[in-house]
């Protein structure tokens, strides 16, 4: 994608964001969307033909800032997943509201190709191979492991603290659930 198509997503994705924290999903439209980012509806519709793939683009755009942010330099898996988690959950964090409403709206069908680009874009980010009968055992866990941490972030609004515990807790038991089928890390 170019810059000046990343610079139109952006602006499209901001603008669902602010007009989902306004009113219901299902009254907002994608012409809408163009009027609020100011963008030609042809244009949008050309990069996203739907809201569906609009949000698919948004949420694309928390896993490359997730996957940015995260590269750390801590040698241990564990902490380097938690990284990539936690930086997942802050590039969601403005938009908490925007994001629980349109969940909610949309139900969890369009969810799980978004949750499977995520669960592996945060395995991949840590270091963790997703191939094979492992990573199909990797996958799943962390599927578990995210979506349990969706739902507490969901309700701890602050300094996250609940949340960055969860994900710690949860981590920490996938890795012994893993070790025991011989997927660990």
């Amino acid at each position: 994608m170019t810059n000046s198509a990343n610079t139109l997503t952006d602006r499209a994705g901001q603008a669902a964001l602010e007009l989902a924290q306004d009113r219901p999903w299902s009254q907002i439209s994608l012409l809408d969307i163009a009027a609020k980012a100011e963008i030609g509806f042809a244009e949008l519709f050309v990069l996203a033909s739907s809201k569906r793939a609009l949000m698919d683009l948004v949420s694309a755009g928390f896993d490359q800032a997730a996957m940015a942010t995260a590269q750390s330099a801590q040698t241990d898996l564990h902490d380097r997943l938690f990284d990539a988690v936690m930086a997942r959950i802050e590039a969601m964090e403005p938009h908490r509201h925007a994001l629980i409403a349109i969940a909610a709206d949309e139900g969890p069908a369009p969810m799980a190709p978004r949750i499977a680009r995520t669960v592996r874009a945060l395995l991949e980010t840590a270091g963790l191979d997703t191939g094979g009968l492992k990573g199909a055992a990797r996958l799943a866990a962390m599927s578990l492991v995210w979506g349990r941490v969706i739902q507490v972030w969901r309700d701890d609004e602050g300094a996250l603290n609940r949340t960055m515990a969860e994900i710690d807790k949860r981590l920490k038991a996938m890795r012994g659930q893993l070790a025991r089928l011989g997927a660990g890390f």
